[in-house]
Order: structure tokens, then sequence, then C-alpha cells
């Protein structure tokens, strides 16, 4: 039983799946790691600007 050699195209897709999921992942985990910090941060308060008399 013998294999047949991978055609050089599928290569090529290989290599451009694996980029695309990478790069995939990497925004997915930009996206959670952000959306944790601003979940997270409960004592940060804006401040309030106080309007006296000019």
């Amino acid at each position: 039983m013998s294999f047949r050699e991978e055609h050089e195209l599928h290569k090529r897709r290989f290599g451009r799946n694996l980029g695309l999921g990478l790069v995939l992942a990497g925004f997915v985990a930009l996206v959670f790691g952000m959306t944790i910090a601003k979940v997270s941060n409960e004592d940060f308060a804006v401040p309030k600007i106080e309007q006296g008399a000019d």
C-alpha cells in the first residue's frame, strides 16, 4: 500500500490555512483579553468635571 505524494497546491493551501488560523486565534485572544480587562477593572472611575463659576 503506497500513499500518493501530496500535490504542491495542497502544501501551499495548508500553509495559508495555518497562517490564517494563527491570525484568527491571535485576534480572538486579543478580544478575549480586552474583555477580561474591561470587566475586571471595577475600581476605575471617570473623573467628574466640576462646573464652577468662571
